[in-house]
């Protein structure tokens, strides 16, 4: 089977590169932005090719194709909507687009559970839950127009299999160097963040979230390429995690805080530009629904081989060791 995987090099195209190529069984043809300086980074079957969705042109590489795989996303920079639009909205578009042009047969997308509209509640919800957004922040908006986007394209060209998987939080230690500049920026340095100087860990008031390891996202991406299904899947590790959880991970004793006012002051931090992210993403990890994986281990008959807390610890143990690969993106 040939497949094109769009934003190979980053944290979830990383992933999905190295279980894809695993026993040589597929041609992949990897896509990205900025290509590795090994050029078949360690598979013989993968073949690079470089592209920017937002405006390259996509039909020649995708050509022949049986499958697309599109992870390709910017989540920075978030003072510059016009450029994460660009890649993650327009990009998105252009790539269905080419999918349609060329005829290719399948196409799986990366969207989120910050896709999913916010809740009040604890209970799991499943893929009928509604996507438009978990709050207002710009990350949570561009993936629900990505999920109308996915709408409007199944209803114009049925013949298409579109699978949508919307992972939990996705974590590997590889990765951990690029979310420490994508979440902590210039100041977060990796020796501040050792778990071993951090006694105490404020965490908001009503915190809870699930995580997954990108090798587990990598493992249904495999699944959903090869097998005939179709649709929106859920993916999460096992657990819940909460204050205790964390304060475990941290090696610390937590205390609560109120969340509005860890949202307000991280709001006017990143509007002065000394927090790369807005408080409206911390309110949309608050808000965010927690995710029954059913769908996904009856249809694509997948398990998490990590739990939710095993992925948070592969970025916690990452991050002072200055953790990544040879990626670009994730060069430490």
């Amino acid at each position: 089977m040939r497949i094109v995987i769009t934003g190979a090099t980053g944290n979830l195209g990383s992933a999905a590169l190295r279980e894809l190529s695993t026993g040589g069984e597929h041609e992949l043809t990897a896509v990205a932005r900025r290509l590795p300086e090994i050029a078949n980074a360690g598979a013989s079957s993968v073949r690079w090719h470089a592209a920017d969705v937002s405006h390259d042109e996509l039909t020649t590489v995708l050509t022949g194709a049986d499958a697309v795989v599109h992870l390709a996303w910017k989540f920075q920079p978030t003072h510059r909507q016009d450029v994460t639009w660009a890649t993650n909205a327009v990009g998105t578009r252009r790539v269905l687009d080419a999918v349609q042009a060329v005829g290719v047969p399948k196409v799986v997308v990366a969207s989120s559970v910050a896709a999913y509209s916010p809740v009040e509640h604890d209970t799991p919800v499943d893929e009928s839950w509604l996507t438009d957004g978990a709050s207002e922040a710009t990350y949570c908006r561009e993936k629900a127009y990505v999920e109308r986007t996915l709408d409007g394209f199944e209803a114009s060209h049925p013949d298409v299999r579109v699978v949508r998987l919307r992972p939990a939080f996705v974590f590997q230690r590889s990765a951990a160097s690029e979310q420490r500049r994508i979440f902590g920026g210039a100041l977060a340095r990796p020796a501040l963040l050792d778990r071993r100087r951090i006694p105490i860990l404020p965490v908001p008031a009503g915190l809870r979230f699930q995580a997954i390891h990108a090798g587990d996202v990598g493992r249904a991406i495999r699944a959903a390429v090869e097998r005939p299904v179709s649709g929106p899947f859920n993916l999460a590790g096992e657990g819940v995690l909460r204050h205790p959880e964390l304060g475990e991970l941290m090696g610390a004793r937590t205390v609560e805080v109120p969340a509005r006012a860890v949202q307000a002051v991280l709001g006017a931090a990143w509007r002065v530009h000394a927090a790369p992210v807005p408080g409206s993403l911390l309110g949309a990890l608050m808000r965010a629904p927690l995710m029954s994986t059913e769908r996904a281990r009856t249809e694509l008959d997948w398990t998490p081989d990590h739990s939710g807390r095993d992925a948070v610890n592969a970025l916690l143990s990452g991050i002072p060791e200055r953790a990544g690969s040879t990626m670009p993106p994730l060069h430490p």
